[in-house]
């Protein structure tokens, strides 16, 4: 097999945008020149990378594994030719994708804590829903993802190939405002029905709040009044007074604390879940490795705080 350099990185600029013009303006090519040389990687490793018959243009299932390859060798090779120009990676930057409740309330303490134990740790954080987080991770665009894990879910990932670190625990809560007298204003024990601040259908802790509701006639009770795919969109409304929602125990510690928010049920009604850092383990990227054996080293009840 005899790949050029180039090819690889025209296909992983074409799988970042989406378009041969695009991607050729970005390669400084034009695009006939472009698009033999994506035909030349196919005929290369011996088969279709690219759907040319969907606008924007796709990849091929075969094309999807090539990608986090082509990624992995393009990066490795750069990262060796920064060596050798002696330019250190030492202070390179890890991208992290995160769920937005995450990215918000948990991931400063515990990135925080784990510097604490590990150094100085540069990373670059973005927050997004659990889905887009998953497919950012598989297309190899991140280096670790945060993300809450959920047995039963049905966007699982081979745990071979994305290895991962339990690094904490969390309770969904339901919650209300309080009254004058410090009890909640809407209660899951009222007799009427209770507005309900719900988790929109796609959000990951909406699941989870289904779940929970699935079998229970609780559920007949509660009068959605409004929706959003973020806890912290979910714990203004609540805030407002608006009506009662389950939310991450860390996203409202301080409220609670305070007696700004006081529990909507007892316990039995809370949502456990449990807190993952994920990575890929076909991405070989020397500060994710770095990270994950030092991690490694450190005690269970470090990395959960």
């Amino acid at each position: 097999m005899n790949l050029e350099t180039k090819w690889l990185e025209d296909f992983v600029a074409l799988a970042n945008t989406r378009s041969f013009s695009a991607s050729a303006r970005q390669r400084h090519v034009t695009q006939p020149a472009f698009s033999r040389r994506i035909r030349a990687l196919e005929q290369a490793v011996g088969v279709t990378l690219v759907d040319r018959s969907t606008t924007p243009v796709g990849l091929t299932s075969e094309g999807q594994l090539f990608l986090v390859t082509a990624r992995n060798l393009v990066e490795q090779l750069t990262e060796s030719l920064g060596h050798l120009r002696g330019l250190s990676i030492a202070n390179e930057a890890l991208d992290i994708v995160a769920a937005h409740s995450l990215a918000l309330s948990f991931y400063p303490p515990w990135i925080s804590r784990l510097q604490k134990g590990l150094g100085e740790l540069p990373t670059r954080l973005v927050a997004m829903n659990v889905g887009e987080a998953i497919h950012v991770l598989r297309e190899g665009n991140c280096d670790l993802m945060l993300a809450y894990y959920d047995p039963f879910a049905t966007m699982q990932l081979d745990a071979e190939v994305f290895p991962s670190f339990s690094i904490g625990n969390v309770n969904m809560l339901p919650v209300s405002l309080p009254d004058a007298q410090g009890k909640p204003l809407f209660s899951l024990q009222q007799d009427d029905s209770v507005p309900y601040l719900a988790y929109t259908q796609g959000a990951f802790l909406g699941r989870s709040v289904r779940m929970l509701l699935k079998n229970d006639p609780l559920r007949m009770k509660l009068r959605t009044v409004y929706e959003t795919a973020m806890a912290e969109g979910l714990k203004g409304m609540v805030l407002q007074g608006v009506g009662i929602a389950w939310i991450p125990d860390f996203c409202i510690r301080e409220e609670l604390k305070s007696g700004r928010l006081v529990r909507a049920a007892d316990a039995n009604w809370d949502i456990p879940l449990e807190i993952r850092l994920y990575r890929c383990s076909l991405v070989h990227k020397p500060g994710v490795e770095r990270l994950w054996r030092q991690m490694m080293k450190l005690p269970r009840d470090f990395l959960q705080g």
